[in-house]
């Protein structure tokens, strides 16, 4: 799977790292736009089980993913302690819902890993590399996978 995280020429990635449940995750700093504290989006009906709603961004309606339910984990319980990751990725913007942000890491290119190919639909290749820091395995996530496409999902 070709990645802009594999294709970019520099030597290091910087990523911002999250907790979901027990697990860490990353994002490409160059896609995060801010972190904010949780606030409760407005149902859409309709809306695929993932997308918890919708939040007003300073005038902008911005889906928000709850990341959890959207990778096959329980949901995030969505409480004072969550944070939401303002992502874009190809011209879209989405909130990321997760348990609370980690860390920024800058990461050699080479020590990022490809996953590997257990996914049976090519759609929901929702991992694009592996890296392990300090003895934690750190998955970085393939947002084009991850985030709701806004023609086939818009409820």
């Amino acid at each position: 799977m070709t990645d802009q995280i594999f294709a970019n020429s520099a030597t290091e990635v910087e990523l911002l790292s999250f907790r979901l449940a027990d697990q860490e995750y990353s994002v490409d700093i160059m896609s995060v736009r801010e972190i904010r504290g949780w606030t409760r989006a407005t149902p859409l009906p309709h809306a695929p089980a993932h997308v918890r709603g919708v939040i007003n961004l300073r005038g902008t309606v911005l889906p928000v993913v709850d990341l959890s339910t959207r990778l096959g984990m329980a949901p995030v319980a969505g409480d004072a302690r969550n944070v939401i990751i303002v992502v874009q990725q190809g011209g879209q913007n989405a909130g990321l819902l997760v348990d609370a942000v980690s860390d920024i890491v800058a990461v050699p290119r080479t020590a990022l890993r490809p996953p590997p190919d257990l996914a049976a639909d090519a759609a929901h290749n929702f991992i694009s590399a592996l890296t392990i820091l300090d003895g934690r395995m750190i998955r970085v996530l393939n947002l084009a996978a991850v985030l709701p496409d806004a023609r086939v999902e818009a409820a």
